[in-house]
């Protein structure tokens, strides 16, 4: 990537790489240096359409694959990511401001989630008998394909998100629409390109970018084509419940990954050298856009300060710069509106009390990691998402009004408690309003058998592990009837 000013990307409709139907493109600029690196197509609804339309007539091919090639396929395309890993990392510096390190986990775990995947393939085939009072009667619950699945997948772990937009359901033998992210046409290019380059029947997989401006039109025209059986998506509340409105005006099926304000509790008891090492990391790793990011430290009083020590010493030792240089461990933030949006939310907090420990300070799209205390629920940095490397810290008295306080939010992804005495931190963490809660590990983890998804308005359904089954089959009752049944009638 070095030295290129600008790379096209075009659309995949059908298996065939064109231009969209008007010949429109839009350019995406590197968030640190401000040159266009990306000129990509601009689709259409009409274009959306016709993607979707491949899509539906590469299904039933697809859908009567045996599972055994539908994996073979999967695991070539993972083995594609990580031939192309460091391509594809450089990509993602360029469009989203990623660090190099960022960039190579993103592909390592895309990979395992193509993998992962391709063990669950013949999910799809299995049966299970089900007791009949009928005489004569053979009940089984059978899955089905569902369809065409649209996967929407965000910007800020683009590699990792697109695979996982796509993996499951094209394991489960559904065919796939993979809208990329405005902010990343080519990182989420990456991945349909590793299907397709692996073997996988034109049509099976296709890829849509379009200009900011038409997203709408073009998401409507997805969720509303009649082949679309399933729509899953990972962004913002904002937007998913936008999708989550047009998708139930067409009785179609959601799985939604969204916002977060991960609460990171810290007991009395807690090692204080462990939890300030896991909230530095869960707080600004990819300067904090992170759907799991820890955005909320909620520590016992009789710890807070010693805790905050900890934490302002990590966070001041952090190198923020250019990604592209192997020593910088803080990239930029991904525009001006979120480097505007944090120093924002930073002000309002300071406006009304807050101690700023450390940071706060910007220079163009770099946010310098920051340590807020004494927030409180008049401020806005107490209840909205920050999506940068923004950390408050709230002291509370005992565990019963840390749960209190980790609960007061909208949101439910992630949680973690810190805590030596196991038992105890697992009872406070039984009790937090979320999807995913670690004890004694940080708020951002991963991994491609994990069910993975959140609660309240951070989404329902689940990414990964078995729960992919459910979201993305049809589950049917099937009975065969053995000689004569008595009707009343």
């Amino acid at each position: 990537m070095t030295g290129v000013i600008k790379q096209e990307q075009p659309l995949l409709i059908g298996g065939a790489w064109g231009e969209a139907s008007r010949s429109q493109t839009y350019e995406k600029s590197d968030p640190f240096t401000g040159k266009v690196v990306t000129e990509a197509a601009a689709a259409s609804a009409t274009d959306a359409q016709r993607a979707a339309d491949a899509a539906d007539n590469a299904f039933e091919a697809w859908a009567a694959t045996p599972a055994e090639e539908r994996a073979r396929l999967l695991r070539a395309a993972a083995d594609l990511i990580e031939e192309r890993a460091q391509e594809i990392a450089a990509t993602m510096t360029a469009e989203c401001g990623a660090t190099f390190g960022w960039g190579m986990f993103n592909c390592t775990l895309a990979a395992g989630v193509f993998r992962h995947a391709a063990t669950l393939a013949g999910e799809v085939d299995k049966e299970v008998a089900i007791e009949s009072h009928v005489p004569g009667l053979n009940a089984r619950a059978v899955r089905r394909p569902a369809g065409v699945v649209t996967g929407i997948a965000p910007w800020n772990a683009p590699v990792i998100l697109a695979a996982r937009a796509v993996a499951a359901p094209l394991a489960l033998g559904n065919t796939v629409v993979l809208k990329a992210s405005e902010e990343c046409p080519r990182t989420h290019a990456a991945i349909a390109a590793a299907l397709h380059d692996a073997g996988v029947p034109k049509g099976v997989i296709n890829l849509i970018t379009n200009h900011p401006e038409d997203a709408p039109g073009v998401v409507e025209a997805l969720i509303a084509h009649p082949a679309v059986a399933r729509v899953n998506f990972t962004g913002s509340t904002r937007v998913g419940t936008l999708i989550a409105r047009t998708a139930a005006t067409h009785l179609k099926r959601t799985l939604l990954e969204l916002g977060g304000k991960a609460p990171f509790v810290v007991l009395a008891d807690a090692d204080l050298d462990e939890a300030a090492s896991a909230a530095n990391f869960g707080a600004f790793m990819n300067s904090g856009q992170i759907c799991m990011s820890t955005e909320r430290i909620v520590v016992d009083r009789s710890v807070a300060a010693a805790f905050e020590a900890k934490l302002v010493a990590k966070a001041e030792a952090l190198t923020v710069g250019d990604p592209r240089d192997p020593k910088t461990q803080i990239g930029p933030v991904i525009n001006e509106a979120a480097a505007g949006r944090i120093r924002d939310l930073v002000a309002d907090a300071q406006a009304k009390g807050a101690r700023v420990l450390t940071g706060g300070g910007t220079k163009g799209l770099l946010v310098e990691p920051t340590v807020v205390a004494d927030v409180t629920p008049e401020m806005r940095l107490y209840a909205e998402e920050s999506f940068g490397p923004v950390v408050t810290v709230i002291a509370v008295d005992g565990p019963d009004e840390a749960v209190r306080v980790a609960n007061d939010t909208k949101y439910g992804l992630s949680a973690a408690v810190f805590g030596r005495d196991v038992t105890a931190a697992e009872n406070v963490a039984r009790r937090i309003d979320s999807g995913i809660c670690h004890i004694n590990g940080a708020t951002v983890h991963d991994e491609p058998a994990m069910p993975f998804g959140g609660v309240k308005h951070s989404g329902w359904g689940r990414f990964g592990s078995t729960a992919a089954v459910e979201e993305f089959t049809d589950l049917r009752w099937l009975t065969v009837q053995d000689g004569t049944r008595h009707y009343p009638i």
